[in-house]
This record gives C-alpha cells, sequence and structure tokens, in this order.
C-alpha cells in the first residue's frame, strides 16, 4: 500500500477511535471516546513494510537492539562481584544546572567544570544521557544506574506510561531536553579548553553527536528513548520540542556554531545531512485536513507518520504548541524551499483559524477552569482532533472528552489544556511573510 494511502487509513482509523459514542457513559456526559495506545516499533510492523523500505527499518532495529544489549552488559560488567549497589542517582531539574547562556569564560570555572566532570560521568555506554537528573551533583558511581529513577509512580497495569522493565527506563532519551543540552553543555566547555586539556570534553560531545545520529529514523524522526524502549517512547516525537531542538543542535554543529567548530568535519556533515532530513520529515508529517494542510501532532507513528498517543491523557492530536516550535524552526531556514513557505503559511492560517478570544484557564473554587472572560486571549487548546480540529481533553483513565471542564480535577490541574504557546510565533511570521509570501 503506498504510503499516502497507508497515513489516510491510519488517520480514518484514529478518528472513528476518538470520535467513537460505543463507550460514552450517562456519568460523564462530555466524554467522547477512549484513547488508543501508540503503536511500538517492531520487527512484525517492519516485515510488513513495502518491500523497497524494509532493509533500512530492519536495520536501524537491529542497531537498537544490539546497542541496548551492549548497554545492560556494560552495567552489569560493573556489578560483577559487588555484594551491594550503590543506590541510583537523585532526580530533579536537570536543565537548570547545565546553564548555556552563560558568558563564554564562564566554562572554564570549576563550577562548570563540576558540571563538565559529572555530564561524563552519566554517559551510556550508548552515548547518551538520562533525564530529570542535576549535574551539579555527586558523580555517577561503578555500579550505579546511568539514570534516575522516571517511573510514573500513578502508573497501574495497563497504564501507557507503565515502563516495561521498572528497573530500564529512559536509559538514553531527547526528553526534557535531555542529550541534547548535555552535548552543548560540554561543547561550551570544551570550547574554553583548547589543545589536551578539553580532548575529553570534546569526545564526549562527539559521543553524543554519534548517539543522535545513530538514533535517527531512516525518514528522519527521532524516537523519545533510544535504544528503542516500546510503546510512544518508539514514536516521532514532537512533545516538548524534542523534534525540533534535536534538528537546531544538528543545525548548529553542522555549521560549527556554539563550540561545534572543532567537531570532525565527517560528523558535522553527517549532522548537515541529519537536519536535512529532519526537515523533510517535518513537511511529511503535517497533517492534512480537508485536503488543506494545518498542524502537527505531539507524537506520529514512526512508520505511519499517523498522530499516535502518548501518555492515558494524550490523545492521537494535533498540538498547538509543538506546532508553534515547529514554524519557528522552519521560519528560521535561511532558504526556504517553495514547500517550506507553503507549510509555514498553512500552519499560521490553522493557529489563527482556532484560537479563541473572551476565554481563560483559570483557578476557581473547583480547581482549573475555561471561563467566560471578556477581553481575555487569545488562547489555543494544547489538542485538537486531527479530522476535525476541535478541542479535546484527556483524562487518566484514557476517557477522551470535548470540554476541559468535565475532565476529573487531578488532570485539569496538573496539565497546561490551554495556552498562549503561538502568540510568538504569530508575530514572528508577520516579518517573515514580508521577505518570503508573495502577495
Amino acid at each position: 500500500m503506498p504510503f499516502a494511502s497507508r497515513l489516510a487509513s491510519r488517520l480514518a482509523l484514529l478518528a472513528l477511535a476518538l470520535s467513537s459514542s460505543a463507550i460514552v457513559s450517562t456519568v460523564h456526559a462530555a466524554q467522547i471516546g477512549t484513547i488508543p495506545p501508540a503503536q511500538p516499533l517492531t520487527a512484525e510492523r517492519v516485515a510488513a513494510l513495502p518491500a523497497g523500505e524494509r532493509a533500512a527499518w530492519a536495520a536501524y532495529l537491529a542497531r537498537s537492539d544490539a546497542q541496548r544489549a551492549a548497554d545492560r552488559a556494560a552495567l552489569a560488567a560493573e556489578r560483577k562481584g559487588m555484594a551491594t549497589w550503590p543506590v541510583p542517582p537523585e532526580g530533579g531539574h536537570a536543565e537548570g544546572s547545565m546553564p548555556l547562556t552563560k558568558p563564554a569564560h564562564w566554562y572554564a570555572s570549576d563550577a562548570a567544570l563540576l558540571v563538565a566532570r559529572n555530564i561524563l560521568s552519566y554517559q551510556t555506554p550508548a552515548g547518551g544521557w538520562g533525564k530529570n537528573q542535576p549535574r551539579a551533583r555527586a558523580p555517577r558511581q561503578p555500579g550505579q544506574d546511568y539514570v534516575a529513577d522516571n517511573n510514573n509512580k500513578r502508573a497501574t497495569p495497563g497504564d501507557f506510561d507503565r515502563a516495561q522493565d521498572a528497573k530500564w527506563s529512559y536509559v538514553g532519551t531527547i526528553d526534557n531536553d535531555a542529550t541534547i543540552t548535555e552535548i552543548r553543555f560540554l561543547a561550551l566547555a570544551a570550547a574554553q579548553h583548547p589543545g589536551a586539556a578539553g580532548d575529553v570534553y570534546r569526545q564526549a560531545a562527539q559521543r553524543g553527536v554519534a548517539y543522535l545520529l545513530a538514533a535517527q529514523f531512516p525518514n528522519g524522526g527521532w524516537p523519545q528513548v533510544w535504544p528503542l524502549q516500546g510503546g510512544y517512547h518508539d514514536a516521532v516525537t514532537m512533545n516538548d520540542n524534542a523534534q525540533v531542538e534535536v534538528t537546531e543542535l544538528m543545525g548548529a554543529i553542522a555549521r560549527g556554531e556554539a563550540g561545534f567548530g572543532a567537531l570532525p568535519a565527517a560528523q558535522r556533515s553527517a549532522a548537515a545531512a541529519a537536519e536535512a532530513k529532519s526537515v523533510q520529515l517535518l513537511l511529511a508529517t503535517q497533517i492534512r485536513v480537508n485536503g488543506k494542510l494545518t498542524l502537527w501532532a505531539q507524537q506520529h507513528d514512526a512508520l505511519t507518520l499517523a498522530p499516535a498517543s502518548a501518555r492515558n491523557y494524550e490523545p492521537p492530536a494535533l498540538s498547538s504548541g509543538e506546532s508553534a516550535k515547529a514554524l519557528e524552526f522552519l521560519m528560521s531556514l535561511p532558504d526556504p524551499s517553495p514547500a517550506v513557505v507553503q507549510a509555514v503559511r498553512a500552519g499560521v492560517a490553522t493557529l489563527r483559524a482556532v484560537a479563541v478570544s473572551d476565554r481563560a484557564f483559570v483557578k476557581t473554587e473547583d480547581g482549573r477552569k475555561l471561563v467566560v472572560q471578556p477581553g481575555a486571549g487569545p488562547l489555543w487548546a494544547r489538542y485538537y482532533d486531527p479530522a476535525t480540529l476541535k478541542p479535546v481533553f484527556g483524562d487518566r483513565d484514557k476517557s477522551l472528552h470535548d470540554d476541559v471542564n468535565g475532565i476529573s480535577a487531578e488532570r485539569r490541574n496538573g496539565y497546561a489544556w490551554w495556552g498562549t504557546w503561538p502568540v510568538k510565533t504569530l508575530a514572528a511570521y508577520d516579518a517573515w511573510a514580508t521577505r518570503w509570501v508573495k502577495p
């Protein structure tokens, strides 16, 4: 089946799943469907691809499997003969411990080198890093887990966020800016230590870049976790702007910016190719509704590129915040192709069309709710149905709703269902359009 037909078929199934009224109950009148699980990337799914596409994806899966086995073997080797293992590292706010906007000389300071050395100690054998782990604390000890415990404490059997192996989760990820931030920090530290003194930081940055290059899908996307972990982690991850931020990193490497000029020419060339593939992936994943280009989803299936679910309350829907970031990136390209210009125009038009005014998402006596507030806005829902462009809202029990006020207080209070993410993007478009959009 041609790719366009496979995508259309997948979108039709998603529309059916999201709009099904078969499970609507009288208790939750606003429920409009159930959020389906994302499909992992498996050998069985690859075997079902057209013959010409199988080899690249089969090689990708083999590379992931081999690296996962090597990572686990390395930790097992460290623990051999140990009576007890070190406790897992503490979690916390990682990005704040690795500032990327300090004056250049700061990256030669003792404080910066403490962070850089800790980053080195936690680099996985594959070359990546875990998430939610401050890098200004103690370095990793032999036999210690590579990552902090990122398992969802609320997860129950059947939860989309339940790790297949509770002892091996997010061991190498781009979620929450992980790996991306470590690489950038190491490059800045290495730039302040030319010659042999900075080799250890440059080499670790190179290993990190090689990790990201190995993790890129044949179609240009990046999964949330690599080596692959299964579940929604195997999808092309726009969530939290991961796909775009890896692409921006590849562009900086290719151009030798932000301390990356010292990386080998071959790796910088590979980064340029990876950036180009990602741009094409972004163009391919922009969803059409009634034949018109619109927005991107938070996750896209690795093979079909259709919108995919993530956590229980994150539906296979279009996402305004991640779409705004994708549009900003496309507008940053120095010489946009006609296809890029078309994508940007369509995305901006969609964001303008779905914005609402005179509404605010605020705290009330019954938790956060969307309320009428004259003069407020514009405001955007986080998610939009990929068939109708109407706002949709998920709950922890996997139920899908058409009104944020109809979901549980726990989810209303614990998630950004409405926001102003596109405001900056729309403002930037007006200046960009004067240069690239013909009257």
